[in-house]
């Protein structure tokens, strides 16, 4: 897999720190010697120390360079956590000694690893779900400066002989945002764009999906899409971004000579934008289940530090993939704060 190989290697590359918020499960601890193995990132597995120190022995690795174990239970860092987090959230009411509690916490102590400095990005989702992962990382990372909104994207690898085209795509939004309205839909778009270039680092071609090409249908549905392309493309106008497009005629050069001739992706987008999360989640396990792709997600962005989704779901090469994912983006995250 070319582009998964040139994730990897870039991450290889970072010499991130990436926490693993559930770091007693077994495919995480399967997960993360890969990830030591492949040199993609150094590693923090948060969780019962104990449980954690036999699933290492187990694995016959009881003593690895570059795992760290923190168990927020007796971790020496779990007073301060407690008084940041408690400075973060008593304008919401929260008490110290509910932040005492909440700190130990695995998904809130590892995002505070991030927060803290102590780890560049988080990964948590193999056993928590998606809400409590995401609310973690909002509550306790934040927002990027400047960014809108949080969404997220799979990265889509195809690579096996029957797909007719190879590479990486991204679909957006699969995991977060239920029903975008225009401006959150552009807002989808430019930040998906944005994360491909980053991960990939070729030019991200947009497609804003919808059951209408180029005003075939006439429908309110249909004319959100059309909206947020034009916000999209007022907003960067370098970006190249078409729609509304039915799939086909993003992804198919023969029919976007027919439907959609004009459209400066010619069928050959990379970067493919749902209306919603119904069409999104339905479209990427459509592609993963029946047309073999690689899903990699749901990848987080408009964060101020890289924290990600596994699914419950989810193997141990899974969890390398998207520690590697998540390693290129805080390379990426720290290449941006040193260009201000």
């Amino acid at each position: 897999m070319k582009p998964l190989r040139t994730i990897l290697g870039a991450a290889t590359s970072s010499d991130k720190i990436i926490a693993l918020a559930e770091g007693d499960d077994p495919r995480v601890v399967e997960g993360a010697l890969k990830a030591r193995a492949e040199g993609v990132a150094r590693i923090i597995l948060v969780g019962n120390r104990d449980k954690v120190i036999t699933l290492l022995a187990e694995q016959g690795r009881s003593d690895v360079d570059g795992i760290d174990i923190h168990d927020p239970n007796d971790s020496p860092h779990t007073e301060a956590f407690a008084a940041s987090l408690y400075e973060l959230r008593k304008h919401k009411g929260m008490t110290p000694e509910q932040a005492q509690q909440q700190i130990r916490k695995r998904l809130n102590y590892a995002a505070m690893l991030v927060h803290e400095g102590f780890a560049d990005g988080t990964v948590g989702g193999a056993v928590e779900t998606t809400s409590d992962t995401v609310r973690a990382a909002l509550q306790i990372i934040g927002k990027a400066p400047g960014a809108a909104m949080v969404s997220s994207f799979f990265l889509m690898l195809y690579c096996r002989d029957h797909h007719t085209v190879r590479g990486a795509h991204i679909f957006a939004d699969c995991g977060l945002v239920v029903d975008p309205n225009e401006n959150e839909l552009a807002e989808i778009a430019r930040a998906s764009a944005h994360s491909y270039k980053a991960l990939t680092h070729e030019t991200p071609r947009v497609a804003m999906l919808s059951f209408s090409t180029s005003g075939s249908a006439s429908h309110p549905k249909a004319s959100k899409v059309v909206e947020a392309t034009q916000i999209a493309k007022s907003l960067d106008p370098d970006l190249l971004i078409d729609g509304e497009l039915q799939f086909d005629a993003a992804f198919v050069p023969e029919v976007a000579a027919k439907k959609a001739k004009d459209s400066p992706l010619q069928g050959e987008a990379n970067v493919f934008v749902f209306p919603n999360l119904d069409a999104g989640n339905l479209g990427y396990k459509i592609a993963q289940r029946i047309g073999g792709a690689e899903a990699i997600g749901p990848v987080l962005q408009g964060l101020a530090k890289p924290a990600n989704d596994l699914s419950r779901g989810c193997s141990s090469e899974d969890v390398l993939h998207m520690i590697a994912v998540t390693a290129v983006q805080a390379q990426h995250t720290e290449m941006q704060e040193k260009a201000v």
